[in-house]
């Protein structure tokens, strides 16, 4: 294996990884939003109480939001990480590797122009050969640190303390007697009397 081809390999695990980071943020970021946005449709349905028609809109647009956030947040990393859609090229990746190793930045780049524009002198070969050997040592996938991931929690922390809050003070029917009449989008539902004899 040449030395151009141990850096396509390296830069080839760098997209990857760079993919499965995307899909972790993704799963928070989807996880947190459809929870927000449940609780809305939720809370809207509990102090409205909603005619037919208005839970049919609301149900659909909670079926709609929630396929897009899947989609954006979880669809599209995974296709892009199992090669169905189409990738970043080395050149950006080079790109995001040099943010993290400035120098390396210009040095892989030209690796890459100099092997893209081919070259039938061994003198082209001679140079991509000894730039790809000084890149080799250098860790490409450390570009990536899931680590930072963690500052989408606390988006994940709020839907989840409001629904905790909720089923300790015991005021969880707020959130499943509407969910069940959005869910039943057909039935008519008379709300309670605001008073008791």
């Amino acid at each position: 294996m040449t030395n151009f081809e141990i850096i396509e390999q390296k830069l080839n695990r760098f997209i990857s990884k760079y993919y499965r980071n995307a899909l972790i943020r993704g799963i928070i970021l989807f996880i947190a939003l459809g929870l927000l946005y449940f609780l809305f449709t939720v809370v809207l349905e509990y102090f409205l109480w909603l005619n037919p028609l208005g839970r049919t809109i609301l149900f659909s647009l909670f079926i709609i939001t929630e396929a897009f956030l899947l989609i954006r947040f979880i669809g599209i990393p995974l296709a892009r990480l199992f090669k169905l859609s189409k990738r970043i090229n080395f050149r950006d990746a080079s790109t995001i590797i040099g943010t993290h190793f400035p120098e390396v930045s210009d040095k892989l780049i030209n690796v890459l122009q100099l092997h893209k524009n081919g070259g039938d002198d061994e003198l082209t070969w001679a140079s991509i050969n000894q730039k790809s050997e000084d890149l080799k040592p250098i860790p490409f996938s450390l570009a990536i640190d899931y680590k930072r991931n963690k500052k989408f929690l606390p988006y994940l922390a709020i839907p989840l303390v409001i629904i905790a809050g909720l089923f300790f003070t015991g005021n969880n029917e707020a959130l499943t007697d509407s969910a069940k009449r959005v869910a039943d989008f057909n039935n008519e539902y008379i709300p309670p009397a605001p008073f008791t004899f």
